[in-house]
């Protein structure tokens, strides 16, 4: 069963990345199924289950002042339940004192309405450990 086209991106924009960006983890969280996975692909880095999902999120907000995520550009696959996100992020980890900036996409499968694997590409470090 897919969910409508306005829904893909609403979970990706709205919800998930708008609470990234905040630092909102009840938020990013409630986009996940308990047993969701998230795979860094470009660093074949995996984070299996909500609590390593969490613990990935708490490392992440933690070491970076500001993160925003814009410029999206989606492809959405209703017949896989499926979406594509590609994006710019801009990230300001706190050791280093300037940004930097990435261009990144991610595939989000949902089972029904949360993501239950995450597959994300990276065009530089994996800032997600």
């Amino acid at each position: 069963m897919s969910n409508p086209y306005p829904y893909y991106v609403d979970i990706v924009t709205k919800r998930y990345f708008d609470g990234v960006d905040n630092k909102r983890m009840d938020q990013v969280l409630d986009c996940f199924h308990p047993d969701a996975v998230l795979h860094e692909m470009t660093s074949d880095t995996k984070h299996d289950g909500i609590d390593a999902i969490r613990t990935m999120f708490e490392g992440l907000f933690s070491t970076n002042g500001r993160i925003w995520h814009g410029n999206f550009v989606h492809t959405v696959d209703r017949q896989e339940n499926a979406v594509c996100s590609q994006f710019t992020v801009e990230i300001e980890p706190n050791e280093l004192g300037e940004e930097l900036v990435y261009q990144n996409c991610n595939r989000f499968y949902l089972k029904g309405d949360r993501f239950q694997n995450v597959y994300v590409y990276m065009s530089g470090d994996n800032l997600l450990k």
